[in-house]
């Protein structure tokens, strides 16, 4: 079993702060910063050890912030710095982020060299996201000039950090409303050569459309012109949730905007009746009863009860597929039944659908029996 993440974020982390500290400045206090990183630090979660060992930092370093920003820059520079980072995929830098966004608002031009260098050891998304809203013209003309950096780090960072809706962070709620200035940098970034930063856009592109989904649609019909390969597969990423949500712009924009003219054929949810912990077939064929070739969206919902004996509707994916007059295709996936985190399953009668480029068809149901 892989070793969580707070576990591997243990003691060793301030100590390895300290020893990176203490190569750069002499005077560095260690047996009092480190007393204060790790007190009561076993319970602690792995972003509220970060604070710890952040709040530390600050009771240690050098008041004058410019200064402690140099210190800290400079102990990430030493070898055995990077060997620690590479044991824990750089999250040995998250205290010094929070350091830069609890402190360093007042002192923007360190701040954002500060960060400019250290998500390319970590990322900054979080810590960048106070000087947007404190400092939103400075910070945003500074994104841009980033999104055509050497690093593909510091390019992720302008997508990442920009991000209306980043999990686990606060929300940027005036992106929310107006995402032009988000969509500006969005367009320098479009054919960006690395993956990496591509994938961002993306998934900044998908946040945008839970709240403008018709701006979604004109922004992915748009790229879509003479679009590379590349560039294609960011505007797919950015419609899956659009797609499951069935949302006729972006299935339009994709070329799955018709209803389709289909036959389900051999049906199957097998076993019908079925405990917790089981798993179920789910499984149909389609066959075009067109004339013309038809191009077909084919996704399945399943309506699972909830405690409160209503149902919420779980769009899976399938296939896209193309059909040929009069030709078949058989589509199946298997739906395992158990406890998750973030679905509880309760007893009662689950309606299951195919849902073709956005339409939805009854397939019939399963129950789940109580144990």
């Amino acid at each position: 079993m892989a070793t969580a993440l707070k576990d591997q974020f243990g003691p060793s982390v301030p100590r390895a702060i300290a020893d990176m500290l203490a190569a750069v400045h002499a005077s560095f206090p260690r047996t009092a910063f480190l007393r204060d990183a790790l007190a009561g630090y076993e319970p602690l979660s792995l972003t509220e050890r970060a604070r710890q060992i952040s709040q530390a930092l600050h009771a240690h370093l050098p008041a004058d912030y410019p200064q402690a920003i140099r210190l800290l820059l400079a102990s990430s520079r030493v070898s055995h710095a990077h060997r620690a980072a590479q044991g824990m995929g750089g999250f040995l830098f998250m205290p010094h982020m929070m350091f830069i966004a609890d402190h360093g608002l007042d002192h923007f031009e360190d701040s954002m060299q500060a960060q400019h260098e250290l998500t390319q050891r970590f990322t900054a998304e979080f810590s960048i996201r106070p000087f947007i809203e404190r400092h939103p013209h400075a910070t945003l003309a500074r994104l841009t000039q980033w999104t055509q950096d050497p690093s593909p780090h510091v390019r992720r960072l302008v997508s990442e950090g920009t991000r209306p809706r980043l999990p686990w962070a606060q929300r940027l709620r005036d992106f929310q409303r107006d995402p032009t200035t988000v969509l500006a940098l969005l367009e320098r970034l479009k054919d960006d050569p690395e993956l990496y930063v591509r994938r961002s856009v993306a998934n900044n592109l998908n946040d945008i459309g839970k709240d403008h989904p018709d701006l979604l649609a004109d922004v992915a019909r748009r790229w879509l012109r003479d679009a590379s390969p590349e560039r294609r597969w960011i505007v797919r990423h950015a419609l899956r949730s659009a797609i499951k949500r069935a949302e006729p712009g972006a299935l339009s924009a994709l070329g799955y905007g018709e209803a389709p003219s289909l036959a389900i054929e051999q049906v199957r949810i097998t076993p019908k009746r079925v405990r917790e912990g089981e798993r179920i077939e789910i499984g149909f064929t389609l066959r075009n009863t067109d004339v013309r070739e038809q191009r077909v969206m084919a996704d399945f919902v399943v309506h699972f009860v909830k405690a409160n004996a209503k149902t919420l509707a779980k769009t899976f994916k399938l296939k896209a597929l193309t059909l040929a007059p009069d030709e078949s295709a058989s589509l199946a996936k298997t739906l395992a039944l158990v406890p998750m985190t973030t679905r509880k399953h309760y007893p009662g009668e689950h309606r299951v659908q195919a849902q073709l480029n956005g339409r939805l068809h009854d397939l019939g149901a399963f129950r789940l029996l109580r144990d």
